[in-house]
């Protein structure tokens, strides 16, 4: 009885781990981003970028790349170490980046916000300068030619 001609192959036929992924697809898989058409709309829109150069969302990503995305107005940077092409769980999808993203600044840096009370109108050119005096910004009364 003849072998059947796959089982005679010597196992060179088993799918091995990819090299490469598309970033969109490997942000979307590593749960950086939600959805897949969000990470290729954050590609096309430039906040992607890949070791330094802006990346568009079938530019592949391999092993020891530099990942920079930017969320909530701050950036992320990541440092690849394991391909992936499906989503997986979180535990697993940290293993396949280093983080190493300044931390994010605290809630308390945040400059003041200047609240108007609802119909207060615009403000008058007293209130322009003593708001420009808080805000650290205008000119000084020494400043003045």
């Amino acid at each position: 009885m003849a072998a059947h001609p796959r089982s005679a192959s010597s196992g060179n036929n088993a799918p091995s781990a990819p090299t490469s992924a598309r970033i969109d697809v490997w942000l979307w898989s590593v749960r950086q981003i939600k959805s897949r058409s969000a990470a290729t709309s954050a590609c096309k829109a430039g906040h992607v970028r890949i070791n330094g150069e802006t990346a568009k969302p079938a530019q592949h990503v391999s092993v020891g790349d530099e990942v920079r995305y930017r969320v909530d107005g701050f950036d992320r940077l990541l440092t690849v170490t394991r391909i992936l092409t499906k989503r997986v769980g979180a535990p697993i999808a940290r293993t396949a980046y280093i983080d190493s993203s300044p931390p994010l600044p605290s809630p308390l840096d945040a400059p003041a916000a200047v609240i108007r009370d609802r119909g207060a109108g615009r403000p008058t050119k007293k209130e322009r300068r003593q708001l420009d005096a808080l805000m650290g910004g205008g000119r000084h009364q020494d400043d003045r030619v």
